[in-house]
């Protein structure tokens, strides 16, 4: 069994300081945070060299050591107390107050439902509003405005997935008004609401299937850009998950597209340039966009995206988050794998997975 260490987080409303939350992160994944110099586990646990006598963050510059040399520490007070002193390079104490500020912050946006100001949000632990940005997004990947943006965005999603009229989502996602809720949807959803809560009513989505290498691939497409891609399907699998879509078979104008789809699953490169119109939770949106980020012929675990989305204990968030992706191959979701190296699952089969894999590292020189 996989050993575990607690760490400690302290959350506060209205100043850095507060309760105390205990987590348990694995040696493995703390091992992973560490060989990724990985900042968003700074604060979270030390690294204990014991060759070296010394704790160092998770992201030391310094040259890894061996991993048998290796004890982890919820923080530098236990590292201490086993004799060992701090790394002059990293200066692992001084982690501590920027996370209590950083935690301190999303419990105040959270509270408050909406963009707070730098100024009061820095203020609130002593910091200047240029030096709280730059901590803020380091440990979470986005400025606090960005942040709030995206939380209420996400809050915007869910409500639109619970409530039965629109007008409701509105006022359960915390918008003022109606044309702020509709400026917000229309430029991170893609579709206005009314369309996202009805199934893609009034959608026009066109569709084809055509043989490919790795078997019948079926793609799919808004006016806007590629919105299902997947394998060993056909239209009755894309009425499901548009069931109020208008659904008409491509021509000659979707035959650019998809032999477009065609090169990026046959010829791996870079195929940023085909569109997509993909719906999801911020949280999801952002795990796909890491997943973007993956350079072709290389993989990541679970654990890495997460912590590349700012949420390092949101392990198996991520992991959900990549199994709801609806476009295969152009949201990579095939190049994530289990931390101890294995391929972990696949929509389409871990035969489909690997053969990616393969083709991706050959055309990298691998």
């Amino acid at each position: 069994m996989t050993a575990a260490f607690a760490v400690k987080d302290n959350r506060g409303n209205d100043s850095c300081h507060g309760p105390e939350d205990t987590r348990l992160i694995p040696d493995d994944e703390a091992w992973e945070a560490v060989l990724a110099r990985d900042r968003q586990f700074d604060g979270r646990f030390v690294t204990g060299v014991l060759s070296t006598g010394i704790y160092c963050r998770p992201s030391c510059a310094a040259r890894h050591p061996r991993r048998v040399n290796v004890r982890f520490f919820e923080d530098g007070a236990r590292a201490r107390a086993a004799g060992l002193r701090p790394c002059l390079r990293c200066l692992p104490d001084d982690v501590s107050r920027d996370e209590r500020a950083v935690l301190a912050a999303i419990e105040a946006i959270k509270s408050a439902g909406q963009v707070l100001a730098l100024g009061d949000l820095a203020a609130r632990c002593g910091y200047s509003p240029a030096h709280f940005q730059r901590v803020f997004a380091r440990h979470t990947g986005l400025s606090p405005a960005a942040y709030a943006r995206a939380l209420r965005q996400e809050r915007m999603a869910e409500a639109l997935s619970g409530a039965g009229r629109v007008t409701d989502a509105i006022y359960d996602a915390g918008f003022s008004g109606p044309s702020r809720f509709y400026s917000a949807a229309e430029e991170r959803l893609g579709m206005m609401p009314s369309v996202w809560s009805g199934g893609g009513r009034g959608v026009t989505i066109r569709w084809g299937v055509v043989p490919t290498s790795l078997g019948p691939m079926l793609v799919a497409a808004t006016d806007k850009g590629v919105c299902r891609l997947s394998f060993n399907e056909d239209d009755s699998a894309l009425r499901a998950r548009f069931p109020h879509a208008i659904l008409i078979r491509g021509g000659a104008d979707f035959e650019v597209l998809m032999t477009q789809v065609v090169s990026a699953v046959e010829v791996p490169g870079d195929h940023s340039h085909i569109p997509l119109d993909v719906k999801g939770t911020a949280f999801q949106e952002a795990v796909w966009q890491a997943l973007r980020r993956i350079p072709q012929g290389e993989t990541r675990t679970y654990a890495q995206i997460a912590a590349d989305v700012g949420k390092p204990g949101a392990v198996r968030a991520a992991g959900s988050a990549n199994g709801a992706n609806n476009v295969a191959v152009l949201i990579p979701c095939h190049r994530v794998i289990r931390s101890d190296g294995t391929l972990g699952g696949y929509a389409y089969g871990l035969e489909i997975k690997q053969r990616l894999l393969d083709k991706e590292r050959l055309a990298g020189g691998d």
